[in-house]
Parts: C-alpha cells; sequence; structure tokens
C-alpha cells in the first residue's frame, strides 16, 4: 500500500509539471521566438516603440545598438534589444515624421 502512495506522489508531481510547462513555460518560449523573428525583420523607416514607453523611427540599424528618430527630430542612440516591437499606426499620423 505504501508503494502505491509513492508513485502516486511521482505521477502527481509529474503531471504538475507537463501542466506548467504547457501553461507557462512553452507559451514564453513561442513568444521569444516571436519577437527574435521581428527583431531579424527591422528595416531602417520602420516606426518602432522601444520599453521605456517612447515611439520613433529607425534612422539606422547595427549589430546591438540603433538610431531612432523621434517626433521632435531628435535622434537617441538605444540598444537593439530594447525595441518593444513595430508601431501601428493610423493612415492620418504617418506624415508626422
Amino acid at each position: 500500500m505504501e508503494s502505491l502512495g509513492t508513485w502516486g506522489m511521482i505521477i502527481f508531481l509529474v503531471v504538475i509539471f507537463a501542466v506548467m510547462y504547457f501553461l507557462m513555460i512553452r507559451p514564453r518560449q513561442k513568444q521569444q521566438r516571436q519577437h527574435d523573428d521581428m527583431m531579424k525583420e527591422l528595416r531602417v523607416g520602420e516606426r518602432v516603440i522601444l520599453a521605456g514607453g517612447i515611439y520613433g523611427q529607425i534612422e539606422s540599424l547595427s549589430e546591438d545598438t540603433a538610431i531612432i528618430k523621434i517626433e521632435s527630430g531628435a535622434t537617441m542612440k538605444v540598444a537593439r534589444n530594447s525595441i518593444l516591437g513595430k508601431q501601428e499606426i493610423e493612415e492620418s499620423a504617418k506624415s508626422v515624421f
């Protein structure tokens, strides 16, 4: 009877680990893969949002950094991994830059 309890506990732990993997780890890996793909596709001229909430347009890209032009006309050199994603903009706002 005691060995059944031990096996039951082992099976329970395996099931809990599997549930954690499919609910937490796997979706994060998929999200990371999508972000990596987006970072590879970045091009000069695209509008992006940075980790600090700053919106701007890519002026130049290097392996580790990017030069971003913001609305005021100023440029900022930022770490490339601080780019969160591409900015989705409306047609009427395209003439801002």
